[in-house]
């Protein structure tokens, strides 16, 4: 084998299948951990209820006997009490039984739960984890153009059985997470959503006055002064002696003016405005790769198209394969992409989990400024390493990966795994890289749920778009002959909209070097 390396994607489906980190968000194999351990502590939260409904049901019973019984004593107390086992009964319950009485009444039936609590508590997401999530769902509203109303009510692309809608103060909340991070645009599209909803009559802890004042001044911040004094003026219409609307009122008022004398250079801002994606300004690359991503990249020509096709491989007559071949199919040509079926069994994908779940860490990358690992925003996601003869699934993983594309994995680095969270990514890289001016290699084999949305691997440069499939391997080189790098197998993976993506990595450096 020479010099010419391969970076292959293996994408295969686990049909729909923590540790408190402030990176829980980053992976769902973590996050499914979370919904057990709420599970549990419903399960204790309705027997701490139960426990404090049968303490209620006792004093509501004591308070339903001594009302009868002082509902006749009472008419005539002297009557009463002339008989000598009713003044002995009362100075016994007066005595005795109130204090019961007061001891069941003052008993904490919370114990359980709270001990339960404080014990689940470690595990819990913190605030970094929520603000993490939230940039994910902004992330996925631009990379697939989805209207707040669309994310509010649920109603995603693809079809799942869990569908969820966001009530006034998750909106509120995203809104909130987006003004702390000075993004305008999307304080501006979650804010309003609020206030729609507010506005539909949906019940809220959240005040109007609130969302208003985060609505006009993100809108102010964009520029937009007329629709600001708008809000500005509605707020006051609410709550007339607000003093910060008050001065702004007058601001708004005054730049207005301003503003009314220079149309010509608003006119071209309003127009950069429009060609603005979510927050900010996009690198065309970026753009390109959200657009793949949403399915609306390069279509290749019927005669290109013409020239793909299926077949049985054996890899020059592997012994292994020449009984059963694999089933390869064409993807792309320039670069050549190809596509192998049914390459591993639900048995082992499942195995690969077990063994990496506990074992996932956040997914870093290489600061050449530093030259250290680090996180970053262009990589969401967790990893886990699987040494070599650890399992023999892992063994067979690696033997198949040698024996399908003829290269020698002796000096691979060990399997990677890795598993996307909410709106995970990784955008626009390459697999090789360069150290000292030598060149290495990798050929990354990622396991993934069926996603029901998202979640493709696409190449900017060539305009390719992969998706994930069901048992299915994704194979292409990624060095010339000659050693250098093909920059035309630069690509991405796409945020998963629906679903659940799984990954495994297998690295090899032909000068034992490597990079994550």
């Amino acid at each position: 084998m020479g010099v010419r390396s391969v970076c292959c994607i293996l994408l295969i489906s686990l049909i729909k299948s923590s540790s408190a980190h402030s990176d829980v968000f980053t992976s769902i194999g973590h996050m499914t951990d979370l919904l057990f351990t709420e599970k549990d502590l419903v399960t204790s939260l309705k027997d701490y209820i139960r426990a404090e409904e049968r303490k209620l049901e006792q004093v509501k019973q004591w308070a339903k006997k001594l009302d009868a019984l002082t509902a006749t004593a009472t008419q005539d107390p002297e009557g009463f009490l002339g008989h000598p086992v009713n003044a002995f009964k009362l100075m016994k319950r007066l005595n005795t039984e109130w204090g019961e009485v007061e001891d069941l009444v003052l008993k904490d039936m919370s114990d359980g739960f709270i001990s339960n609590l404080t014990i689940q508590r470690q595990y819990f997401p913190n605030d970094e984890d929520q603000t993490g999530a939230a940039k994910a769902l902004l992330r996925l509203q631009d990379t697939y153009q989805l209207d707040t109303q669309t994310i509010s009510s649920g109603d995603l692309p693809g079809d799942s059985p869990f569908k969820s809608t966001l009530k006034v103060d998750d909106c509120f909340e995203l809104g909130k997470i987006a003004y702390s991070d000075a993004d305008y645009y999307h304080t501006e599209l979650w804010m309003a959503q609020a206030l729609k909803q507010l506005d539909e009559g949906e019940e809220t802890s959240v005040d109007v006055v609130s969302v208003l004042d985060y609505l006009s001044y993100s809108v102010y911040q964009q520029g937009e002064l007329e629709r600001a004094l708008e809000h500005t003026k509605r707020l006051l219409s609410v709550d007339p002696e607000h003093q910060r609307a008050l001065g702004n009122l007058k601001y708004f008022d005054y730049q207005l003016a301003k503003q009314k004398k220079a149309e010509k250079e608003q006119s071209a801002k309003e127009e950069s405005k429009k060609e603005r994606v979510g927050k900010g300004e996009y690198f065309p690359e970026k753009r390109k790769y959200q657009q793949l991503c949403r399915g609306q990249g390069v279509r290749m020509t019927p005669r290109r198209q013409s020239r793909l096709f299926c077949r049985y491989y054996n890899n020059n007559r592997h012994p292994f394969y020449m009984i059963g071949p694999v089933k390869q199919e064409d993807e792309w040509d320039r670069p050549r992409i190809i596509r192998y079926h049914d390459i591993i069994t639900e048995k082992e994908m499942e195995k690969v989990k077990e063994l990496a779940k506990p074992r996932l860490r956040r997914a870093t990358v290489h600061d050449p400024q530093t030259g250290k690992l680090t996180t970053a925003q262009y990589r969401v996601s967790k990893s886990a390493w699987l040494v070599a003869h650890e399992h023999p699934v892992v063994d067979r993983i690696n033997q198949r990966i040698e024996d399908i594309t003829g290269l020698d994995v002796k000096t691979a680095e060990e399997l990677q795994v890795a598993n996307y969270g909410v709106g995970g990514q990784y955008e626009p890289h390459f697999d090789f890289g360069r150290v000292n001016t030598k060149l290495f290699n990798c050929y990354p084999i990622k396991l993934s749920i069926d996603v029901t949305a998202g979640g493709a691997t696409v190449f900017p440069e060539v305009g390719a778009t992969v998706k994930p499939m069901k048992g299915t391997a994704v194979f292409w080189y990624n060095l010339f002959s000659s050693g250098e790098g093909d920059y035309s197998t630069r690509h991405a993976a796409c945020p998963v909209l629906l679903g659940n993506k799984w990954g495994e990595c297998l690295r090899q450096s032909y000068f034992l070097m490597s990079i994550i």
